[in-house]
């Protein structure tokens, strides 16, 4: 320690006495001390503080410094607390590189967050996928269900028109039957051969007739044709005087 800085060491102890007694904790900060001093900066006040406590004259405590021994400090003195060994240049980790003992640095943890950040993406990504899949094929299966209940309904619709004509035709064939029959006959009475045909004239003679009618003549136009023919024909009997 050159002249200077015991000089501003024992003047700091001077003030640190006159403010408090030995064993006492410091009621004022360094700072206030060493501007009280006229100390140049902050520096010259740690150095003096740091000084005094490598010889034991302060002790860190209760976050001020206490009082332990009220001498001045000697120009040939050494320092009672040694000071820590400073590292070797060459024995300083390399930026970027693995700490002491194998343990994983900075530069390894953010490479691991790195790759779970990815990772983490790709699966988001691959979920969304699938999602968007499973959406088109939840549309897709919609679909078809709404055109299959579109034709049951049509289906269903058509079977109650097709049992409505059957019906119809049920009457119409069995009130067919009984004026062929006639009024005499019961209606459990077996349908005979002659019956059966005259019943199929008649439907093959309705059957003729809309063919007419579609072929272009009116069922009256017909008729008066026919008409006009057997009024064309010369009559057997002969004419009254």
């Amino acid at each position: 320690m050159n002249d200077e800085s015991l000089q501003r060491a024992n003047a700091f102890l001077a003030a640190v006495v006159e403010r408090v007694a030995v064993g006492e904790v410091m009621t004022d900060t360094p700072a206030e001390i060493g501007r009280a001093l006229g100390l140049p900066d902050a520096l010259s006040t740690a150095r003096a503080v740091r000084a005094l406590i490598a010889r034991r004259r302060l002790e860190p405590a209760n976050g001020s410094y206490r009082l332990l021994d009220a001498r001045p400090v000697d120009a040939g003195e050494k320092e009672s607390i040694g000071r820590r060994p400073r590292r070797a240049r060459g024995a300083a980790k390399p930026r970027g590189g693995r700490a002491v003992g194998g343990s994983p640095g900075y530069s390894d943890l953010g490479r691991a967050v790195a790759d779970k950040v990815v990772e983490l993406g790709r699966e988001n990504a691959q979920l969304r996928a699938e999602a968007r899949q499973l959406r088109e094929e939840t549309r897709d299966a919609r679909a078809r269900m709404d055109e299959a209940e579109r034709r049951a309904r049509s289906s269903s619709e058509r079977a109650r028109e097709l049992e409505g004509r059957a019906e119809m035709a049920e009457s119409n064939l069995r009130s067919l039957l009984a004026s062929a029959r006639g009024s005499n006959v019961r209606s459990d009475t077996p349908v005979g051969d002659a019956e059966m045909a005259a019943i199929l004239g008649v439907l093959k003679g309705e059957e003729a007739e809309r063919g007419g009618v579609a072929s272009g003549g009116t069922p009256d136009e017909h008729d008066d044709s026919e008409t006009g023919d057997e009024l064309a024909q010369p009559s057997g009997t002969p004419a009254a005087g």
